[in-house]
């Protein structure tokens, strides 16, 4: 395995998170002989890994963090993570969109990296849950531009989460009445036992609104999503027609999603 390359890089973290989400902690010589790489590597590696919340560094070590099944971050303190990743995905993601297309995108900072890509679809229809995302595409429609299409966008009423997304009674009516010929889905996490998940009771309702109003659903994540596993379960595996991931999820959990899922697709980064 190449240290040089941070493609392998990123997927060899991937397999370090998931090897102390699943044994409850791991040491760096047991890393280092299972990976191949030197002390230093990994040391670096759960450096990284420890700056961006994935894990909590021990000595001689790594374990866990710990976080609440109910703990919800808010849409800034994620959208500067994984950037590089997100814009992968939401380029492939973009791809599976036909123009003339009723899209709807449910809240998430993966979700909103699909904006800009979206406006180059023609004749669109789209209808979200997400502030943050209606309001992406409300300036780049203002503002217009080279390759900019016309667009119709719908933000449904409800009440604001912390991922400021609209939840609720008035959102979930306004969905169920809808139909999609697409669904780009987010979520806070993804593991094969409990699907997709969410912090947020309401939310997870509401996403289950846009499942059941959608042709065809697109769950969009990346790496890190896998193993977290928030308070509640919005959609099983099974309910994917389509994951739209990236190269460093790990081969043996594309395996396990690969039985459930309908199809996989694999952006590079």
């Amino acid at each position: 395995m190449s240290e040089n390359s941070n493609l392998l890089a990123e997927q060899r973290r991937a397999l370090i998170v998931d090897e102390v989400r699943r044994q409850g902690g791991v040491r760096v010589n047991e890393l280092t002989r299972w990976l191949n790489v030197s002390d230093m590597t990994i040391r670096r590696d759960l450096d990284a890994l420890a700056g961006q919340g994935m894990l909590a560094k021990v000595h001689g070590g790594a374990v866990p963090v710990l976080e609440a099944s109910t703990h919800e971050p808010g849409f800034e303190a994620k959208s500067g993570l994984e950037l590089t990743a997100k814009e992968a995905i939401a380029r492939e993601a973009a791809r599976l969109v036909a123009p003339g297309s009723a899209v709807a995108l449910s809240a998430g900072t993966t979700t909103y990296s699909l904006v800009p890509h979206l406006l180059k679809v023609a004749g669109l229809t789209v209808v979200t849950n997400s502030l943050p995302v209606a309001d992406a595409f409300e300036q780049a429609l203002r503002l217009g531009g080279p390759g900019v299409h016309p667009a119709t966008v719908v933000l449904t009423g409800g009440v604001r989460t912390p991922s400021d997304a609209l939840v609720g009674p008035l959102a979930d009516r306004a969905i169920r009445s809808l139909h999609f010929d697409l669904l780009f889905l987010g979520s806070h996490g993804i593991s094969v036992e409990a699907g997709l998940s969410t912090p947020n009771l309401a939310e997870a309702e509401t996403n289950r609104c846009f499942i059941a109003s959608a042709r065809r659903v697109v769950a969009v994540a990346d790496h890190t999503k896998w193993g977290t596993v928030g308070l509640s379960s919005f959609a099983k595996l099974s309910e994917v027609d389509t994951l739209v991931t990236e190269a460093a999820l790990p081969e043996e959990i594309r395996a396990a999603v690969a039985e459930q899922v309908r199809e996989i697709v694999i952006a590079r980064v």
